[in-house]
């Protein structure tokens, strides 16, 4: 079984993270979205928060599953027993990190992981968890950057009810 991990922090998952996500799904058996628990940074979502909205949006797919994580992913990747890691890229720039973490990952598993780069559909390219949270920031709308089905939940987080006008 062709198990692989997309793993990330999601906050919060944006409809490119949604592409990579469907589109990744169709290539192999598994597909575990695995969110990260970066103990360094403050989110604007807890990582149970992100699971359930993923959660939420994968729902009708039979091979996704979505967990969290934190440590290293190379030890997330032993207990799961998976050796793809998916990336989605956007410019040139997540390509540099991208290869530099694909060196070190697979230096750390002994050349047991590998790790498939994607590049982001056109319409997804300029999409960033980052610029959705400074919409939200000045109450803008978002509902163009993520999936419709947490539109609303995003906005009643960061307690704009109702949406945006």
């Amino acid at each position: 079984m062709k198990i692989a991990v997309y793993p990330g922090s999601f906050d919060p998952i944006t409809l490119g993270h949604m592409d990579i996500i469907t589109r990744s799904s169709r290539l192999f058996d598994k597909l575990i979205v695995a969110v990260l628990k970066n103990v360094e940074k403050k989110g604007l979502f807890t990582i149970d928060e992100r699971v359930d909205m993923i959660g939420k949006l994968v729902e009708k797919y039979d091979n996704i599953e979505v967990v969290s994580f934190e440590g290293l992913l190379i030890d997330f990747m032993k207990s799961v027993d998976a050796r793809i890691i998916v990336k989605g890229l956007r410019v040139g720039l997540d390509f540099d990190y991208e290869l530099q973490m694909s060196h070190m990952n697979r230096k750390l598993s002994k050349d047991r992981v590998e790790t498939i780069l994607m590049m982001a559909s056109t319409e997804y390219s300029y999409i960033s968890s980052s610029s959705v949270r400074e919409i939200l920031h000045f109450r803008g709308d978002i509902s163009n950057f993520v999936p419709g089905d947490i539109v609303q939940d995003i906005y009643k987080k960061v307690g704009i009810d109702g949406g945006v006008v």
